[in-house]
């Protein structure tokens, strides 16, 4: 049994164009094997980076697989920086099968892993850290504010702001050495030099606090704006959740604490991501599963972007002191002769649909003023944990002391430097790597 050769030396193959029946299917092809790949079934390379009308064949067997559109995009100057072949193939699941098992046979080959070429992409300085996190979200982006948000962190806006920050971190890390270097020479002001130092280090902090200051838009987008339906039993929450979401994504009974886990549903409110969330009814309860539902309902409130506490028409308003989050009072089942108790908040039926346009407007509007334009620069908490970080150290450096040891402020000035780097992929990283290619798909 031979030994699996270094990912360098590796060739890969995968499909491009997803799964299933199509007019075209596109196979990628990336590594040192991709040219003999193309020298076999197609008989050989065409000139490079145009599209050439050819015959693949079954290396083995020399029968015909398909008539296809093959490029071949020879390395550095290719997405994954390797040398590169895509077969555009006609979108059959024979076609296909057939010629990634002829591609298989070629030496050297072998079918890629998910994200694997997103991953070398990286690897060889094709894209920074935040920009195959760029590609990430824009896989999974439902929305058209998710798609907007994504394309920024691909387009390298995170990534360059960061790498304009680290170099001046460097800058400075660079100024307090040589200080620390030339420290006995008498025409150094250490004074002077301490003090621009402080100053510099205090301007590059707060530029990455005002960025960190943005009520965590980015990632909230990420996973959507989470509205919780609170009340008691038989507020009418599961079936209100069955109108807003337009399915039957809850059980509805008339029977007092149906729903005991919480239950979510996405939606695309004007663009924007809403993740509407069922819950147990509040109530006291000696039933030991109704109450873990109740208590994993107050978990969910106290993280929620918004409550809509429902108060019925035919019951008890339940507790009205929810969470230190922003309230919505809704008034459910407004077709009852009875009417809803209390005043204020919105009227609703789910039976009629009366007051259900007005609740999405309200809804659609407090997702918008808390996710803002789309602008937001930090996106996942692995970059609000490391810039925090950053931040940190350079407070430390601005805040130093007359007098205090320079190996000292030295050494905050590398963490900084450091932290920073992390964001971008430069150090650091080799943990977080499986876990962000693992959910890419197939070659992408």
């Amino acid at each position: 049994m031979t030994d699996a050769l270094p990912v360098r030396e590796e060739t890969i193959f995968a499909p491009a164009s997803g799964f299933g029946r199509a007019a075209v299917a596109v196979v990628r092809v990336s590594g040192p094997a991709a040219g003999p790949a193309l020298d076999q079934l197609a008989g050989g390379r065409p000139e490079p980076r145009r599209l050439s009308l050819r015959r693949l064949r079954d290396p083995g067997t020399g029968n015909i697989l398909d008539q296809a559109l093959v490029a071949w995009l020879p390395g550095p100057a290719t997405a994954t920086g390797e040398d590169m072949a895509e077969l555009h193939l006609h979108g059959g699941l024979a076609v296909r099968a057939a010629v990634l098992r002829a591609l298989g046979r070629v030496p050297g080959c072998r079918p890629a892993e998910a994200g694997a070429f997103s991953r070398r992409a990286f690897l060889n300085g094709r894209i920074d850290l935040t920009e195959a996190e760029g590609i990430a979200d824009l896989i999974d982006a439902e929305t058209e504010a998710q798609r907007v948000q994504a394309l920024r962190q691909l387009d390298g806006v995170l990534g360059r702001q960061v790498a304009a920050w680290r170099e001046t971190g460097i800058d400075l890390l660079a100024g307090a050495e040589a200080a620390l270097d030339f420290a006995d020479e008498g025409d150094v002001d250490e004074d002077g030099l301490d003090a621009a130092l402080a100053g510099h280090a205090a301007a590059l902090r707060d530029a990455i606090r005002a960025a960190l200051a943005d009520g965590r838009r980015g990632e909230r987008l990420r996973e959507g704006f989470c509205v919780v339906l609170a009340g008691a039993p038989n507020a009418g929450k599961s079936t209100l959740l069955n109108a807003l979401s337009g399915r039957d994504a809850a059980i509805v009974s008339d029977i007092p604490g149906t729903t005991r886990d919480a239950i979510e549903v996405r939606c695309d409110l004007g663009g924007l991501p809403v993740v509407l969330v069922d819950t147990a009814g509040l109530r006291e309860t000696a039933d030991v599963i109704e109450a873990e539902g109740v208590k994993r309902t107050h978990h969910r409130i106290r993280s929620a972007d918004l409550v809509l506490h429902l108060v019925p028409a035919d019951g008890e308003a339940g507790p009205e002191d929810l969470a230190e989050v922003p309230v919505l009072r809704v008034r459910t089942k407004s077709d009852l002769p009875s009417g809803a108790p209390g005043e204020g908040g919105l009227a609703v039926s789910a039976v009629t649909g009366a007051g259900l346009d007005a609740l999405l407007d309200a809804i659609q509007g407090s997702a918008a003023s808390a996710l803002g334009g789309g602008d937001a620069l930090v996106t996942r908490e692995r970059h609000r944990e490391a810039l925090s970080r950053a931040a940190g150290h350079l407070d430390r450096v601005a805040a130093a002391p007359a007098g205090f040891p320079p190996e000292l402020v030295a050494e905050d000035l590398r963490l900084a430097v450091r932290a920073l780097g992390e964001v971008g992929g430069h150090v650091g990283v080799e943990e977080m790597l499986d876990r962000l290619f693992a959910g890419f798909c197939i070659g992408k």
